[in-house]
């Protein structure tokens, strides 16, 4: 009886160490999460299942180019997908022939499927906060992003963390490239 007793308490607290374990990697390192829609194409394609990595960016900021997860203000337990493009300080506007435009700059970028068609609210400069991100989906004219005011600027705090690693389906396997 004993014996039995001793191997309950100690199968019970291996799972008990695996839970507490599961639970922090969910809460501060990584989450899975699911791709919803074409907003992202080609890069991400809907029902493409990532982890996203929560912690290297309490180490550095979010940089250009990095493809970032956020909570959308709207609506409860829904994240949105998309692309920085416009950092913290920096004015952004998109021009009638569909160029980003960074500081007056033309951003030079491969990642837009298409010529952007509509700039939405970046028509008009749009000077970022020092705490605030423009992000865009690669599939520009099919993307509710930063130029929509329901998005908006996104603000550091809101930014959950980093695409890091594509899990489902199986043939698009590995970790994904920013750059």
């Amino acid at each position: 009886m004993k014996k039995v007793l001793k191997e309950i308490l100690s199968t019970s607290l291996y799972l008990l160490f695996v839970l507490c374990a599961v639970y922090l990697v969910i809460h501060f390192v990584g989450q899975r999460t699911q791709v919803q829609g074409s907003s992202m194409e080609p890069k991400l394609s809907s029902e493409d299942n990532l982890i996203v990595d929560k912690i290297s960016y309490r180490f550095h900021e979010p940089e250009r180019f990095d493809i970032v997860v956020f909570p959308f203000r709207y609506e409860e337990n829904t994240f949105y997908i998309k692309r920085v493009i416009g950092l913290p300080g920096e004015t952004v506007r998109i021009d009638e022939t569909g160029n980003i435009l960074i500081n007056g700059e033309v951003l030079e970028e491969s990642y837009g499927k298409e010529v952007i068609q509509n700039p939405g609210r970046a028509y008009d400069d749009i000077v970022l906060a020092d705490d605030e991100y423009f992000l865009m989906g690669d599939n520009r004219n099919n993307s509710t992003d930063s130029r929509d005011p329901s998005v908006g600027n996104v603000r550091r705090d809101e930014i959950i963390g980093r695409a890091w690693l594509r899990i489902w389906p199986l043939n698009k396997f590995g970790f994904i490239k920013h750059r």
